[in-house]
């Protein structure tokens, strides 16, 4: 098997068109993105908290995260970018994380400022972020770490989510790109995109913007790129969809007995065997 040849985010990011970037949690659905036409895959945290059916809540290490976002990168040829949460610490754990990720061949990554242990942005409770001069301090720590000059670092605030206002994201995010920042991820969890279109007008275009259609599904990928969006991750929608598709699937054997109205609609075998690359496997043998 000859080992893929990945390009880096800083790359893709560089050709001047806006990346489109889906949320899996696993190399199977990385590879789907990719075969789907997306330029890159974001290695949720949501994403694969669900995969092992605990919460998005800072309960899984840096390690499991980054065993997941590798396994990612080894599959497909397009970036991977990994979300990171608050960084997984204080400035000591960024550092580590900087190293590891690098280390392994993820080129991009991004982190919150939330307070560690942090919560899912949509999740109910308080979203409390760390003073601004200390996040961007932390950005600042995590671009000195990197060893290579493509490294790429997103700093997301959850100003928006914390109903600070934009006035309050823009100020973040001002100081994270002073930092050192290579994009800035703006959150909001209203129910239409006004919030971070008040962002983007205002937004003096220092770093690409990247943002995170969830609550506002309805904001076209086109208008979102001339509103100043770099970027748009859609984040969750492939968690979402397969869990339907189990539960719709394994509910309808369960009722019907058999799998026999289902088959039309079901990818083949051979299917999975392409996924899995066997023919070239197979050929290792002869």
């Amino acid at each position: 098997m000859q080992r893929i040849r990945s390009r880096t985010f800083r790359a893709v990011l560089a050709e001047g068109r806006a990346v489109r970037a889906a949320g899996v949690h696993d190399a199977l659905g990385a590879m789907l993105a990719e075969q789907a036409g997306f330029a890159a895959v974001w290695a949720s945290g949501l994403g694969i908290s669900a995969s092992r059916c605990v919460p998005d809540a800072s309960l899984l290490t840096m390690t499991e995260y980054l065993q997941a976002a590798v396994q990612m990168q080894r599959q497909v040829s397009i970036p991977v970018v990994a979300d990171c949460d608050s960084g997984f610490g204080n400035n000591l754990n960024i550092t580590h994380m900087v190293h590891e990720y690098e280390a392994a061949g993820i080129t991009a990554v991004c982190v919150e400022d939330k307070q560690y242990p942090k919560r899912n942005s949509f999740a109910p409770g308080n979203q409390d972020l760390v003073d601004t001069a200390a996040f961007a301090d932390k950005i600042a720590i995590a671009k000195r770490a990197q060893s290579d000059e493509d490294f790429f670092v997103i700093a997301r605030t959850e100003a928006l989510i914390s109903g600070l206002g934009v006035d309050e994201a823009l100020n973040r995010g001002y100081a994270y790109a002073a930092a050192g920042a290579d994009a800035m991820l703006v959150h909001s969890k209203q129910p239409t995109s006004a919030e971070v279109h008040a962002f983007l007008e205002q937004w003096d275009g220092r770093v690409p913007v990247v943002v995170v259609p969830t609550t506002y599904p309805d904001w076209h990928f086109d208008d979102a790129v001339k509103a100043g969006a770099s970027m748009v991750i859609y984040a969750n929608q492939g968690l979402r969809a397969t869990i339907e598709a189990l539960r719709t699937t394994f509910d309808s054997i369960i009722t019907h007995g058999s799998s026999a109205d289902l088959e039309v609609d079901l990818a083949s075998v051979n299917d999975v065997f392409e996924l899995q690359r066997l023919r070239q496997w197979l050929e290792l043998e002869r």
